[in-house]
């Protein structure tokens, strides 16, 4: 393989490109007219504009993007995550076009891309799996049936999502009717798929998952968990690799059955096992992200794996560089992202101009980022800035090192996560490892930053006050006013 279109823009493209570079791969980048001038635009080898900024008209457009790395003879196409990196037609249309797909078969990706498949796929390998539904609800009086026996509170989720779309909290039965129509009307305008399920609401739970590669050869690990559970809107915000409350038996159990999960679709290249961990250390299989994730740098910097490196060696039929017993858990690793959006309003995009875009400097600190100072945040993407990611040789020096990193981040032009990110790392719920996914309902309110906000501009004014005080002084003679030669005071 010795050319590879990313089919992907900002952090991503770029952070793939890298990995292509000390590969000795040429990279070719497409991009929108709104990413003309963007970073990763200009560190490609290549690069063509396929289309106006709306991901419809550009990200989205499979055949496009085929079409143009048929013309400049690329081998490989990498799509990254999001856009069309989890699209089954697309991965079959790269491949029927003489191109390596680097990612999973279609037939995984549709597998697992639905969750109700998921489930049935992985059952005879005895995944533990929330109590609920055994297939898709339409009917109504059926549900409530399947409700009634699974009992209250229960979630009722679209098959076909992500992100918190289609899922509704039902605490009873009176409830129902209204919440399953909401659900399936939200499913079939996200997702073109209205069929829904339901299942056990597992009250106070984290969001563990379990990073997995496989070869075409029959190998599969799994390289430890990711704890995800500081989350808005059902979308991650926080994740740090170990998880804090994992013994080495439950990471163990669970790693295996992860493994079990890709082997139920046959999976091949990086692939994200998600589970449910309930207060009594119980974990739930919930789903299989058949792509990289964002948040896939923690695990880069526990176990010292390049997973995009390992991916293209997977498509190009290689073997694992590594086997279970190979890996192991190095220090720990924190990353927040770094969100255009005003965490005290709602957590609400807040697209503009970086009028001042510093980075973090230092040891144990990575940042993988798409933008540059100047730069317009475009309105048509998803508004994450950067993705910070520190490293530490345990949980402490990681947390720590990360406030120094939020604090020394430099950016001003739009409302940052930054903020909320300093004060969920510094509260005690995190610090102690005594949290779940409700952090945000149990601990925040949008007043604790603005508080702390009008707190440092009092601080500033009273500061410049009294810099200017100090320094006020009377206007002194020139040197010529004062008959001293200026060479003559040079010297002095």
């Amino acid at each position: 393989m010795k050319k590879v279109l990313v089919a992907n823009r900002g952090e991503i493209a770029l952070r793939v490109m890298r990995s292509c570079k000390e590969m000795g791969i040429s990279t070719v980048a497409v991009f929108s007219e709104a990413d003309r001038n963007a970073p990763f635009v200009k560190y490609a080898d290549e690069a063509v504009c396929i289309g106006p900024p709306p991901s419809n008209q550009s990200y989205l457009k499979g055949d496009k993007i085929i079409e143009v790395a048929l013309q400049l003879g690329v081998d490989g196409i990498h799509p990254g995550y999001g856009f069309l990196s989890e699209n089954s037609e697309f991965a079959a249309a790269v491949t029927k076009a003489g191109i390596t797909f680097i990612g999973p078969s279609p037939e995984a990706m549709d597998i697992m891309g639905d969750k109700l498949s998921a489930k049935a796929a992985v059952k005879k390998y005895k995944i533990p799996m929330v109590p609920g539904s055994e297939g898709a609800i339409s009917d109504v009086e059926e549900g409530k049936k399947v409700a009634k026996a699974t009992g209250f509170p229960l979630l009722i989720k679209a098959s076909a999502g992500g992100g918190g779309k289609g899922m509704r909290i039902v605490e009873k039965i009176e409830e129902f009717e209204e919440q399953m129509k909401l659900a399936v009307s939200e499913a079939t305008s996200a997702f073109g798929d209205g069929s829904v399920f339901i299942e056990k609401y597992v009250a106070g739970p984290r969001h563990i998952e379990i990073q997995v590669m496989a070869d075409r050869h029959g190998n599969v690990c799994y390289l430890f968990e990711r704890e995800c559970s500081i989350q808005r809107r059902h979308q991650k915000v926080i994740e740090e690799a170990p998880s804090s409350v994992l013994t080495p038996e439950i990471r163990e159990a669970m790693g295996k059955c992860a493994c079990d999960v890709a082997r139920a679709c046959n999976y091949e290249g990086a692939g994200t096992v998600e589970f449910l961990l309930d207060e009594n250390r119980n974990f739930y299989f919930l789903e299989m992200n058949t792509r990289l994730q964002v948040e896939h740098p923690v695990t880069e910097m526990i176990t010292g794996i390049d997973l995009v490196k390992e991916q293209i060696q997977v498509a190009r039929g290689e073997k694992l560089s590594f086997s279970q017993s190979d890996l192991k858990i190095n220090g720990h690793s924190v990353e927040i992202r770094v969100y255009a959006e005003d965490p005290t309003n709602n957590f609400l995009p807040d697209i503009g101009k970086l009028v001042t875009y510093r980075r973090p400097q230092g040891t144990g600190i990575r940042v993988d980022d798409g933008l540059e100072e100047g730069m317009d945040i475009p309105i048509y993407y998803d508004p994450m800035i950067a993705k910070l990611v520190t490293w530490g040789k345990d949980r402490k020096e990681a947390i720590d090192r990360m406030i120094r990193a939020i604090d020394e981040y430099r950016i001003s032009g739009v409302e940052t996560t930054l903020a909320f990110c300093r004060f969920a790392l510094d509260h005690e719920a995190f610090r102690s490892g005594d949290f779940d996914t409700h952090f945000i309902k149990k601990y925040f309110k949008p007043e604790y930053l603005k508080s702390a906000r009008k707190q440092e501009e009092e601080i500033a004014s009273i500061a410049a006050s009294m810099w200017i005080s100090a320094y006020k002084k009377p206007v002194a003679k020139s040197a010529t006013q004062s008959g001293i030669s200026p060479w003559k005071m040079n010297r002095t």
